[in-house]
């Protein structure tokens, strides 16, 4: 079936589907005039690429473009799946620890929209010693896209629109934002680790 053939395709194949996917794109500015790598999460074909060809993509296509000047990324992590589209903490450490150093180095912003609870405990917990070089400094949680707007300029960043549909689910289910209560106040910002969000649930998303 379709689904053996992927599993055995070439890395070409890889390669391709990566790109038809539109997983990564460099794509406008932000306000800053820094150029924009953006992500989609859930159009990572976790159980169809391997880490070492979306390594080899971002060697290839990326990484070239992001040498010469400071850049930010825009990572959207609406609807991804652990089983679909999450490729685990340790394909993530790979390919954090295959980037060139100078690239790592022009990172200003990580702008990280719809993150989710499990997301933000995660990285609370754990993202300072997976992520070295003052990378988990640099996150800015942004819970709806209106807010990604005061960060980067509109018309040049394309949102795919089921990014939309989900903040329209926000609205009329504002629980769905952190799993807690909707009375509770917003966070807009790394969560500390000691907080009471972080100390009630230590799952983590790996």
């Amino acid at each position: 079936d379709s689904t053996m053939s992927v599993q055995f395709s070439s890395p070409d194949d890889d390669q391709q589907l990566i790109d038809k996917l539109g997983l990564f794109k460099i794509q406008g500015r932000d306000k800053r005039r820094h150029k924009i790598l953006r992500i989609v999460g859930k159009f990572f074909p976790a159980r169809f690429v391997s880490v070492d060809a979306a390594k080899r993509y971002l060697e290839e296509r990326i990484y070239p473009e992001l040498e010469r000047e400071p850049f930010s990324v825009v990572y959207v992590h609406t609807d991804v799946q652990r089983s679909e589209d999450f490729p685990g903490i340790s394909a993530l450490r790979s390919i954090y620890d295959a980037i060139p150093v100078k690239v790592k180095e022009n990172l200003e912003t990580v702008y990280f929209v719809h993150p989710g609870l499990q997301a933000r405990l995660f990285l609370a917990t754990f993202g300072r010693f997976i992520f070295s070089g003052g990378l988990y400094g640099k996150l800015k949680y942004v819970s709806r896209v209106e807010y990604l707007w005061e960060h980067v300029r509109r018309r040049e960043i394309e949102i795919p629109e089921f990014v939309y549909d989900h903040d329209e689910d926000l609205e009329y289910r504002p629980m769905m934002d952190y799993g807690l209560e909707s009375d509770l106040p917003r966070v807009h910002g790394a969560l500390a680790v000691d907080s009471p969000v972080a100390m009630y649930s230590m799952r983590c998303i790996s």
